[in-house]
């Protein structure tokens, strides 16, 4: 065999090497499994928490009446601005004016009853003196019996006196209560601010609030230059979020229109929802209140609204759909060690036997489970923190084929559906 044969056959061997391992791809291509096929790449992420809850005011107040009588006067309806200090509604004053008047002239008729009091006191004090003074000098001239009455006389009006002046106190704050209620008669708005809730008209009935203060509220005054949000945050995820994350709002009013807040309170007692009490169900939700910094001029309380809290940001890590990652048991890892070891994750446990991972898709179309660990958490997408290098290909759907896919399996890529010209990729 001549060097040139030699040569030739060598050459047809590793072509005919080469080919077999290149119909081993086309073959692999043609059958397996069809899933999506992704790289690992670099992306901005950012993880937010989004929960639900109404539109308040920062500062609202719950007018009720002190006092029960007809409304003769109401100068305000729903939705209208008040100011501070302008009359709202006037109760009829009538009953209210006599009660001042007739505590006057009690008042008057006690102040009279002691100045005859004080007189009578001091004819007494006079007289049981000049007794006294008589006994002194010659004690047969005024009798112990006469004595006696004296001294009984001045502790009498020392006693009238006494009760007199206490007629006056009563009377003092009799005449004050009289005219602190007449006063009530007059309700001022203590804030400026719009009418949000109105519950009586004109000729109507105000009771006074001091049972039940929902039945007695008259009207709401609210400033709405300044609105927050409540929402509710399932316990799963409040721990994520600190005083002073902003958050994007959208309130169902204003669908084409989100507005920036930033979180000022979170609830340290939970909330539990009726539907949940009622049903036994054992999840939790804490309150965390968010701030609106471009409030709507034109919104009302208690709208529906929806925040996306923004717990944390990434720029440009390596990231992998959230669809990918997957759980397997530790059996499943045995095929590991031909991974390099600048890719390799710890194995994080999820349960007791169970890790997770993706599968990554070598040259020839066959799939390895890989234990990844992951960050934060983005809307369609994990951060990578080990276990996976950029451009490597992953599976990254469907749910379905993740679900039933086998270490060692082969795959094929679906195809993708064609695009029509102006529709946005999902």
């Amino acid at each position: 065999m001549t060097k040139r044969t030699k040569w030739i056959l060598i050459g047809v061997g590793v072509l005919a090497v080469g080919g077999v391992g290149y119909s081993q791809v086309v073959m692999n291509k043609k059958k397996g499994t069809e899933v999506r096929i992704e790289q690992v790449q670099k992306r901005d992420l950012v993880a937010s928490v989004t929960a639900s809850g109404q539109v308040t005011p920062r500062t609202k107040v719950d007018l009720s009446a002190d006092i029960t009588g007809k409304i003769v006067r109401l100068n305000v309806k729903m939705g209208d601005m008040v100011r501070q200090g302008q009359l709202l509604l006037q109760i009829d004053p009538q009953q209210f004016e006599g009660q001042v008047q007739r505590a006057e002239a009690a008042l008057s008729n006690s102040r009279a009853r002691l100045a005859q009091a004080k007189a009578n006191l001091v004819q007494a004090q006079r007289n049981y003196q000049r007794s006294a003074d008589i006994r002194k000098s010659n004690a047969t001239l005024i009798s112990d019996e006469q004595f006696e009455q004296l001294r009984t006389t001045l502790e009498v009006n020392q006693a009238l006196l006494e009760a007199a002046q206490e007629d006056i106190k009563q009377g003092d704050a009799s005449l004050k209560d009289a005219r602190w209620q007449l006063s009530r008669t007059n309700i001022y708005a203590p804030m400026s601010g719009r009418v949000t809730r109105l519950n009586v008209e004109s000729g109507e009935t105000a009771v006074q609030g001091t049972f039940n203060k929902d039945a007695a509220t008259l009207m709401t005054i609210a400033d709405m230059s300044v609105l927050e949000t409540w929402v509710k945050v399932d316990e799963t995820d409040v721990s994520r979020i600190t005083v002073g994350d902003s958050a994007i709002v959208q309130i169902d009013a204003f669908p084409d229109t989100t507005f920036i807040g930033r979180v000022v309170e979170l609830s340290q007692s939970s909330v539990k929802g009726a539907a949940a009490s009622a049903q036994g169900d054992q999840a939790i939700d804490y309150q965390v209140k968010i701030r609106l910094l471009n409030p709507p001029t034109d919104t009302r309380q208690d709208f529906s609204a929806t925040a996306k809290v923004v717990t944390d940001t990434r720029t440009k890590v390596l990231s992998i759909p959230i669809i990918a990652l997957t759980v397997r048991e530790n059996e499943e890892l045995k095929n590991t060690d031909s991974v390099p070891a600048s890719a390799k994750a710890p194995a994080r446990q999820v349960g007791k036997k169970d890790v997770e991972g993706v599968f990554v898709v070598d040259a020839t179309n066959k799939v390895t489970f890989r234990p990844v660990k992951v960050g934060i958490a983005g809307e369609k997408y994990f951060e990578v923190l080990t276990g996976l290098k950029e451009n490597e290909k992953i599976v990254g759907g469907t749910y379905q084929a993740i679900r039933e896919l086998k270490d060692g399996a082969i795959v094929r890529e679906a195809k993708q559906p064609v695009q029509k010209p102006g529709e946005k990729k999902s």
